[in-house]
C-alpha cells in the first residue's frame, strides 16, 4: 500500500493517516437534504449565518471549512454561476478575514472555481470528479491548487453487466485522478471521496463502508461524507434531524474499515 503525502493547506500541515481530519459543510442553499440551508432570506443574512456557523465550527475543532452554494441532494435545482458566486465568494472572502482554516468551495463550475481560488480558497470540491466542465482541472492546476475528486453513481455507467460497489467507485475515481493528472495536478494535492449516497441503494452504501478500505490501494487521502444521509434514516427508521448518532456510527464504521485495510 502507498502511503498518502502530506499535504500543506494555508499553512496548515495535513499528515494523512496519522488521525482523521474534520471538514465542516456549510450549506449556502435553500434546498439542502438536511435542511441546513443558510439561504433562506436576504444573501447578507444567508452569509452572516454563514461566518457564524464557521467561526462555531473553527472553535469545535474543525480542521477545514466546505463552502457550497448549489444543493447536491437528489432531485436537486442546478443554480447559475451566476447565483453561485453571489452566495459563495462573499462568505470565502469573510471567513479567511477571521479564521486561518483552509478553505474548500464545493462547485462543478470553472468560473466559480476561479473566483473562490483567487478570493483565497485552496481546495475545490468537484462532485462530478472532475468530468463535468472540461476547463475545471486546468483552472485548480493554474492556482497550484488541490482538489477533491468525488465519485458520482448517478452519472456513471457501470462497465460491467452488473454494478460492483467498489468497482465502480474505483473506475469513477481512476478517472478523475486521470484528468487531474493530465491537466497538471502534483499528485499530492488529489484527494478522493467515494461518493455515499450519490446513486446508491441502501445496501451498496453499507457495502461501500464496509469495504472502504479497499480505496486504500489508490495511495490518495479519502475524503467521505455520511452525515445524516438517507442512508441511515433507512437503516434506523429516523427523520433527517434524529441521525446524529447514526451518522456517528458511521463515521467509527469507516474509521475501523481503514485501520483494517493498514
Amino acid at each position: 500500500m502507498r502511503a498518502s503525502p502530506r499535504l500543506i493547506l494555508r499553512g496548515r500541515d495535513f499528515d494523512w493517516g496519522t488521525r482523521t481530519y474534520v471538514m465542516g459543510i456549510i450549506n449556502l442553499t435553500t434546498e439542502s437534504f438536511s435542511g441546513d440551508g443558510l439561504i433562506t432570506g436576504s444573501g447578507d443574512a444567508g452569509i452572516d449565518a454563514a461566518v457564524r456557523l464557521g467561526m462555531g465550527m473553527a472553535e469545535a475543532g474543525a480542521d477545514l471549512l466546505d463552502v457550497g452554494g448549489e444543493s447536491t441532494r437528489p432531485g436537486f435545482e442546478p443554480v447559475s454561476a451566476d447565483v453561485e458566486l453571489a452566495r459563495i465568494i462573499p462568505a470565502v472572502v469573510r471567513l479567511l478575514s477571521k479564521t486561518d482554516l483552509p478553505i474548500s468551495v464545493d462547485t462543478t463550475k470553472t468560473v466559480v472555481a476561479r473566483a473562490a481560488l483567487e478570493a483565497g480558497a485552496t481546495l475545490i470540491n468537484d462532485v462530478s470528479g472532475l468530468r463535468g466542465d472540461p476547463a475545471l482541472a486546468t483552472v485548480i492546476a493554474e492556482h497550484d491548487a488541490s482538489v477533491v475528486v468525488m465519485h458520482n453513481q448517478r452519472n456513471w455507467v457501470s462497465r460491467e453487466p452488473r454494478v460492483d460497489v467498489i468497482g465502480d467507485v474505483c473506475a469513477g475515481l481512476e478517472s478523475g485522478i486521470a484528468v487531474a493528472t493530465a491537466a497538471g495536478i502534483p499528485g499530492r494535492r488529489i484527494l478522493v471521496d467515494p461518493g455515499f449516497g450519490f446513486g446508491w441503494r441502501v445496501d451498496q452504501n453499507l457495502e461501500l463502508l464496509r469495504r472502504l478500505g479497499e480505496l486504500r490501494r489508490l495511495g490518495r487521502p479519502i475524503l467521505i461524507g455520511t452525515s445524516r444521509k438517507s442512508s441511515i434514516g433507512r437503516v434506523l427508521d429516523l427523520p433527517v434531524e434524529q441521525r446524529l448518532e447514526g451518522t456517528a456510527a458511521t463515521v467509527a464504521l469507516v474509521g475501523e474499515a481503514l485501520k483494517a485495510a493498514v
